[in-house]
């Protein structure tokens, strides 16, 4: 944990933590008090209850997403743009990965949340549709303009079902590594491989390397 930190941030930074490790649904504010050594009370002083506290994290997350999915402010998009966008995501993903894990649960818990949520996903929704409408503008994908919104809402889907398909098919349970969330953001990568123009497939499989990781997925065969 960083050093000199207050008491809130203690918390925030101890919550995220224990989130990430054992799941939302495990970890209680008596746990997260213990795991600081503070007494629930001091906790209490800063936050409520848990559902402020996974309200925080949210927006910490929401603020990093929002910072960077965007276009370029003045200029247009060029191949090399891929890959940052890209390790952003995995980025924001993995630090905030009980987000993902626990959504269903933590939007039925908190009705502002949901609301909050649905205008996060909307947002990220219109800006991925502009930014693979700059890639298309910029000559390094060939889509049709329902192909764009076909392709943001198919990479929606995949980064925010991604964890959970890793829990539900044997590859995790509540820890979640790293590289297998890379994996997710190589399946988003994939979406695009029948669109991407000719000059810029070798770049393209270049990403496809550096994204690859094998998965095993249990078989009954």
């Amino acid at each position: 944990m960083p050093a000199r930190l207050n008491t809130r941030e203690r918390i925030i930074h101890a919550s995220l933590e224990l989130f990430n490790a054992q799941g939302e649904r495990s970890v209680t504010t008596n746990h997260i008090a213990a795991h600081l050594g503070i007494s629930p009370g001091n906790l209490y002083y800063h936050f409520r209850n848990k559902q402020v506290i996974v309200a925080e994290l949210f927006s910490a997350y929401e603020t990093w997403v929002d910072g960077f999915l965007r276009l370029p402010a003045d200029r247009a998009l060029r191949l090399e743009d891929k890959a940052p966008y890209l390790e952003s995501l995995l980025q924001a993903v993995w630090r905030y990965r009980f987000l993902h894990r626990d959504l269903e649960h933590l939007l039925e818990a908190d009705p502002e949340l949901a609301a909050r949520y649905r205008r996060f996903a909307a947002r990220c929704l219109a800006r991925a549709k502009h930014i693979y409408q700059g890639f298309v503008d910029a000559g390094i994908l060939r889509m049709t303009p329902p192909q764009v919104e076909a392709l943001a809402l198919n990479a929606w889907i995949i980064t925010t079902s991604w964890v959970r398909f890793l829990c539900s098919t044997g590859e995790s349970t509540v820890t979640i590594d790293e590289t297998l969330l890379r994996r997710g953001i190589y399946q988003l990568l994939t979406l695009e491989d029948g669109y991407v123009v000719e000059d810029a497939r070798p770049a393209l499989m270049m990403l496809y390397e550096r994204l690859y990781v094998p998965l095993n997925i249990p078989s009954d065969e």
